[in-house]
């Protein structure tokens, strides 16, 4: 796949990510959802993935494999926000606007289900750099839903921990994230160490 192809997909994703971790964090910050405070770091973490592949991509294949491994760093920053802000929300459970979460929610789908489309075209590209960007995307995506639910529920029984629940899934969608991206990057490292080892034996 043309390296111009995918820096130009990534680079929309992360314009897509970026204004909408605006909407979405002055949104948590109004109606206190602990849900959509986590998920709003999982948008700015999300522009930082994909200019990291903007970058990455134009580099030689071990520095990739090294980006690859920070980019699952990267994925931690938003597992580790939704964790405190739970934290927080467990300290003072009062309950989010429902319709305000919903609504937020649904806006979010709509940006993750485009950014998912647009990256699942380049996932071809086989590296954990392109797989740390489709996962973020899915796992964004996902986590609108639980979060939408969260606000139908919210409406109908008013209590906070929906919103904790919502927010706690997130954290572990990215730990998931985590976990495939660090193995994949493991494994291409793997195979060019095996790749040498032939070469140093002819």
């Amino acid at each position: 796949m043309g390296t111009k192809r995918v820096r130009r997909a990534v680079l929309v994703v992360a314009v897509l990510n970026v204004v909408y971790f605006g909407v979405e964090f002055v949104a948590a910050s109004v109606i206190g959802s602990a849900a959509l405070f986590a998920d709003s770091a999982d948008f700015l973490e999300d522009t930082a993935i994909n200019l990291l592949v903007f970058f990455a991509v134009a580099m030689a294949a071990e520095r990739r494999r090294v980006m690859g491994r920070v980019l699952a760093v990267c994925i931690l920053i938003p597992a580790a926000a939704s964790l405190i802000t739970v934290a927080y929300k467990v300290a003072q459970p009062e309950p989010p606007s429902p319709e305000g979460l919903t609504a937020t929610a649904v806006g979010a789908l709509v940006v993750n289900l485009v950014c998912a489309v647009i990256v699942h075209r380049i996932r071809e590209a086989e590296t954990s750099l392109a797989t740390g960007a489709w996962l973020a995307a899915r796992n964004d995506a996902l986590a609108n839903i639980f979060i939408i639910a969260a606000g139908v529920a919210t409406r109908a029984w008013p209590t906070a921990w929906f919103d904790v629940a919502a927010g706690l899934i997130i954290a572990l969608l990215n730990l998931s994230a985590f976990r495939e991206v660090w193995q994949e990057a493991r494994e291409e490292h793997a195979s060019v160490e095996e790749a040498f080892a032939v070469m140093d034996s002819d």
